[in-house]
């Protein structure tokens, strides 16, 4: 994905409550966090703000601007906080997260391979590396 930006920065409206704080993202509906106290929430905004504008990204969503602070309204309990979302590593480890695939073989080979300890996932990946002509 080219030229793809390398921070979003959302405001993230926080709603302090007995037994934590939720998260929400006002420019960003569905994405939706917790936290058992500030340091846990803003963690945890910020890796739900990575994965959901991942997903946007991959499914070719338009990402929106985010708001002004100022016009966001706010109830009491409530506070504003600038969440940063960096997103190559999360693009990263996304596009390396494996992949199950079923596959079919005969009887006979799988029990040979078994037989040898092969490791099949790792023969699928270089085989399809050799078909595909990608070198790592």
């Amino acid at each position: 994905m080219p030229n793809l930006p390398v921070h979003y920065y959302f405001p993230a409206v926080f709603s302090y409550h007995n037994d934590g704080i939720s998260v929400t993202f006002p420019d960003l509906p569905g994405c939706v966090s917790y936290g058992e106290n500030e340091p846990d929430a803003i963690k945890s905004a910020q890796q739900c703000l990575a994965l959901h504008i991942c997903g946007m990204e991959e499914d070719g969503d338009e990402i929106p601007g985010a708001a002004s602070i100022s016009e966001i309204n706010l109830q009491k309990g409530e506070a504003i906080v600038l969440i940063d979302a960096f997103m190559p590593p999360v693009r990263e480890h996304i596009q390396n997260s494996p992949v199950k695939k079923t596959l079919t073989i005969p009887k006979w080979l799988n029990e040979a391979a078994v037989a040898r300890k092969v490791n099949f996932s790792g023969v699928l990946q270089q085989a399809l590396m050799k078909e595909l002509d990608i070198r790592k």
